[in-house]
């Protein structure tokens, strides 16, 4: 009898857990790190990403590390696919605790500079140098739109 009971507790602690799964009132601090590194397309994809993301949870503590042709929307001027700048998504986001971060090494490859970008990115030495640090050292989960 006592086993039935000890089982029927875990189920029920089981399902109350996954109960509160997804649900933006019991949701705890996600961290994670988003990895652009393909152009305007994924950025895009990746910024619905993460509106979608702090909908649910809007304790999340997301950092957007970008390398390569990922560098391209935290550029001055930059739009998307309608023309709408891709700075007013990355100010709203950006109040909302997120973190943009580009990658040095591609500014050297690509013979870009810290002026052409907008205010709202921060710079690292390497983008895939950040990303292992946030993963391994701090706990973050990867996500790649």
């Amino acid at each position: 009898m006592k086993t039935f009971a000890a089982a029927a507790l875990t189920a029920i602690a089981m399902l109350a857990g996954c109960a509160s799964i997804g649900h933006p009132g019991n949701a705890g601090q996600d961290k994670v790190v988003y990895h652009l590194n393909q152009g305007l397309e994924q950025a895009t994809d990746g910024l619905r990403n993460i509106n979608n993301h702090l909908e649910v949870n809007p304790k999340a503590k997301i950092v957007v590390v970008t390398h390569a042709r990922g560098v391209d929307f935290l550029m001055k001027d930059a739009k998307d696919k309608n023309g709408n700048p891709y700075e007013v998504a990355v100010q709203d986001l950006k109040a909302r605790g997120v973190e943009f971060q580009v990658c040095e090494i591609t500014l050297r490859n690509r013979k870009l500079t810290k002026s052409q970008f907008i205010e709202e990115a921060t710079f690292v030495p390497s983008g895939v140098g950040q990303i292992t640090a946030l993963q391994q050292r701090e706990g973050y989960a990867y996500l790649k739109p």
